[in-house]
This record gives structure tokens, sequence and C-alpha cells, in this order.
């Protein structure tokens, strides 16, 4: 998303989204307290969910993908007994159960859930159904059919358990619908259930440690003191291997242009390496036997580094 009228700002903001906030809303409140002429976010949470969002500016937006790809943890809370139309606490009663499990039964039940699984994620969700939210064609009285997809779960524990309230904390793959994991799992114990806490702890490299609250951003009086909140892009270069090149070099890159890999020593590699030139992001690159191919180039990033570089 852009404002016309916003500075040229990179980075990242890690916020730690509200209840009954959008993901849109908050990439916008986020953009104009910044005054940022450009930004996103990496993974939508729905408005009834809370925690980690992160929020890409400027030159980090090239980065969005490899953040939206990446996995996640949320910590959940699923109340037995009772199934929504949207799998939470936004929809209405649609079956009901006198089935409360044991936490035993609960605790057995959880390996079932380990591993690749087959969901069908809800029918009010941001899945694109011929171009258009499955959301809004539900809301409009359309019919909605989701396909199927497989998702990795890494690991699945139930946390609390008091009356008909179960705690969990998950690490899954991209993808994954924590409502319909807990619909699924009500499900496979003999009753009904939904979710009424959604917490996202972790996306991709980011964590809770890496947060900011919302609240806490607004009352910050000064932009440029907002501003200090922001995390380079290369924060979001954790997982990836990277290696140096030279000023001259760099400057090939940030056009579009190949280098040899021979000259630098690297191994082929099927993910994306970062070129780096001084600490700063030049380029993500693919490696082959052969050459060194840029993906992303990142020209604003390090030239403000390097500015007797003549490019």
């Amino acid at each position: 998303m852009k404002h016309k009228n916003g500075d040229d700002v990179s980075g990242w903001l890690i916020i730690d989204k509200p209840c009954d906030m959008s993901s849109t809303q908050v990439v916008g409140k986020t953009r104009w307290l910044m005054h940022a002429n450009k930004n996103g976010h990496t993974g939508t949470l729905d408005p009834f969910a809370t925690g980690i969002l992160p929020i890409a500016f400027g030159e980090a937006t090239k980065l969005i993908s490899f953040i939206t790809d990446g996995d996640k943890e949320y910590e959940f809370v699923l109340k037995f007994g009772e199934q929504t139309s949207t799998d939470d606490t936004e929809g209405e009663i649609i079956a009901t159960s006198d089935k409360i499990p044991s936490k035993e039964e609960i605790e057995s039940a959880l390996a079932h859930f380990i591993g690749e699984i087959t969901q069908i994620p809800p029918v009010y969700s941001a899945i694109k159904i011929d171009g258009k939210p499955a959301y809004k064609r539900v809301r409009k009285g359309e019919m909605v059919e989701i396909p199927k997809r497989k998702v990795h779960i890494y690991s699945l524990k139930l946390i609390e358990y008091s009356g008909n309230l179960a705690k969990f904390k998950v690490a899954c793959s991209k993808g994954t619908y924590v409502r319909t994991l807990g619909k699924d799992l009500a499900l496979y114990l003999g009753s009904r259930g939904h979710l009424q806490e959604l917490r996202r702890t972790k996306c991709g490299i980011f964590s809770l440690k890496d947060k900011i609250l919302l609240d806490s951003l607004e009352k910050v009086e000064y932009i440029d003191e907002r501003r200090k909140f922001l995390l380079p892009i290369e924060t979001a270069l954790r997982d990836i291997a990277e290696f140096a090149v030279s000023a001259d070099d760099a400057a090939k890159l940030s056009i579009g242009q190949c280098l040899p890999a021979e000259k630098y020593g690297v191994c082929a590699s099927e993910k994306p390496v970062a070129a780096m030139l001084d600490n700063c992001l030049v380029a993500l690159v693919r490696i082959d036997e052969n050459k060194i191919s840029p993906i992303r180039v990142f020209n604003s990033n390090f030239k403000k580094e390097n500015k007797d570089v003549d490019y």
C-alpha cells in the first residue's frame, strides 16, 4: 500500500496486533504514524486474532514473501461443546455437544494432528475463490467450496485445561488454519468446538521479543522518535546465508547484472542468498555452478551507506 505524500522509509515494524482490528487497518495506521509512502504486512491475522504482525516499509516490502512463507507459532484457547459458523467467537452457534473430553483424552489425541495433515479451511476466510475472498462470497449468500490443503504441524501441546476451555501451543507451516485445527480436534474427540482466543507468537523469524504495541507507538509524539522502533531490513536475513561483495560488483547487481560464481568461491544453492556490502543488503541472489544472479535488488539500502562510490 502506498501513500503519495509519505517519506521513503525502509525497515520492519513488528506490531503486536490488537483484537478487533484487521491487518489492513494496522498497515494504514502504521503508514500514517511513520509518515511512510509504502508498507505492507506479512501473513494476515483475522480481526479476532492478536499477536505478531510484521509490517514491511519501503525496500523491506521486497522481502515480504520470504517472511510470509516462513513457519508460524500460535497459542489458542479452544472451547468444547459448541461449534460456530466461523470456528471462532464471531460466528453463530451451528452445533452443540454434551461431550467434554478429559485432559487425558485430549493429550492422547494430539499425536493424530502432528506431521502432515489435511485441512479444509473455513469458508469465512480470505482464501480467494475465482479472484474474490471466500468470506465476501459467503456473506452475499453464495455457496462456497474450499479445496483441501496439506499443511504441516510440527508440534501441538496442551498448556492449560479448565472446565471446557483448553489452551494449546502450536508450531506449524504457512497456510495452516488454527481455527480449523481447533474444530477438527474437537470433532476427533467426539465433541464440538470453536476458538475463544488466538494469538500468533511467531511469524517467520520474528517473535514476541521483536514486538511493539500499537498503543505504545501512538503515544510517541514525534515521527523521528517513532522511526527508531524500525528494525533494519537485514533483520529478516537471520536465517539466510550471506556473502560479501565488492562495491563494483554491488553496483552491477543493483542494475540486474550477473557475477561469476567462481570469483567469490560460493557454492550453488537452491535457496536465495544475501549479497552484502559493508553489512548492508545489496541483493538476494540465486547461485548456480557458473553465475550469481540477482532476484531482488535493494539499491537505496546500500547506496545511502556508500555515497562515495560512483554508481
